[in-house]
């Protein structure tokens, strides 16, 4: 039998449908919530003083985390002194189906799913925007310069419509259409993507700039697309945010060449999703046919999986 569980926290996956790398300068972008693949923080007390941290990345002391952890040991550590309770004996058990480094949100996914657990744990009510001040703790310690988007979606029901420090709204979305969403079997490479962006911008900042502008611009087209049932405009949309987001250097050969099959084999439009460099990508669909035959065929190519997300603000069917 189980032990009695002390807290419990969840969270879900999230994919950038447009607005990735320009959401950083200050531009739109919307996002959409996966909440079929979770990330769950179980925590039970003990009656040591020892604090331990169990997933399948790293199973030991917080003091002990691996750099690439640092940020939710950070963050809990605030959280702990921010309830007096620096001292007290934990596990915190970590399980989640998010792949790590895809571009769907894994770093921020964990991070709400342990502060929900940890508030439940001490029975303290949450707020949203305790939940996303919390998360943005460790999320700048993982990505250096985070945009805030995947925080915002790990933690809604609904998709989002985000510009950093202005705007943050639920985004109804009623669509006939499929998204197929593919791990192109490379990890992606969030930090060194943000920092190409930077640096193309200080060496060529008119052009670099200029595609910023056009990705922000996109944006907001793909919102008016999405209201008003426009599949095929939605698909071009898709397409030039590719094209910008490969000039701006955030691309890959692979993610080019498993884009290019796409188009070839019934998607309307394919663009990489989050960071780039490698992660996932994801392509639109007329129908739900469509994509099952689509995924077929992109595993032969080296997809290692893919998810079927239905265009409305009915998510969860996938």
């Amino acid at each position: 039998m189980e032990q009695k569980v002390d807290g419990i926290g969840h969270s879900h996956a999230k994919i950038i449908l447009i607005g990735e790398h320009s959401v950083v300068y200050g531009k739109p972008a919307i996002a959409l919530p996966l909440t079929t693949i979770q990330a769950t923080a179980k925590l039970y007390f003990t009656n040591d003083s020892q604090q331990i941290l169990q997933s399948s990345y790293f199973d030991g002391p917080l003091n002990k985390m691996p750099p690439a952890m640092l940020g939710l040991s950070h963050m809990i550590t605030r959280i702990l002194s921010q309830f007096h309770q620096e001292k007290i004996g934990f596990t915190l058990k970590i399980q989640s189906q998010l792949p790590a480094e895809r571009g769907m949100g894994s770093s921020a996914a964990v991070a709400i799913a342990i502060i929900r657990c940890l508030y439940n744990a001490f029975n303290l009510k949450l707020t949203h925007n305790q939940t996303l001040r919390l998360a943005n703790i460790s999320e700048t310690d993982t990505h250096k310069n985070p945009s805030g988007l995947d925080a915002a979606t790990a933690a809604s029901e609904n998709p989002i419509w985000l510009i950093r420090g202005k705007e943050l709204v639920p985004l109804p979305i009623t669509m006939n259409a499929y998204l197929l969403i593919c791990d192109s079997g490379v990890k992606g490479q969030t930090s060194k993507a943000i920092k190409v962006v930077s640096d193309n911008l200080a060496k060529d900042p008119s052009l670099t700039q200029k595609h910023l502008d056009e990705l922000g611009a996109l944006s907001s087209k793909v919102r008016e697309q999405l209201a008003q049932n426009d599949v095929s405009g939605l698909g071009d949309s898709l397409n030039s945010a590719q094209k910008h987001l490969h000039l701006i250097g955030v691309s890959s050969q692979k993610l080019e060449k498993l884009i290019k099959i796409a188009l070839q084999n019934g998607s309307l439009g394919s663009k990489l999703t989050g960071g780039g460099r490698g992660g996932c990508f994801i392509n639109l669909t007329q129908s739900r046919a469509t994509a099952e035959k689509l995924a077929v065929i992109l595993k032969e190519y080296g997809v290692t999986k893919s998810w079927i997300q239905p265009l409305s603000s009915e998510i969860g069917g996938l």
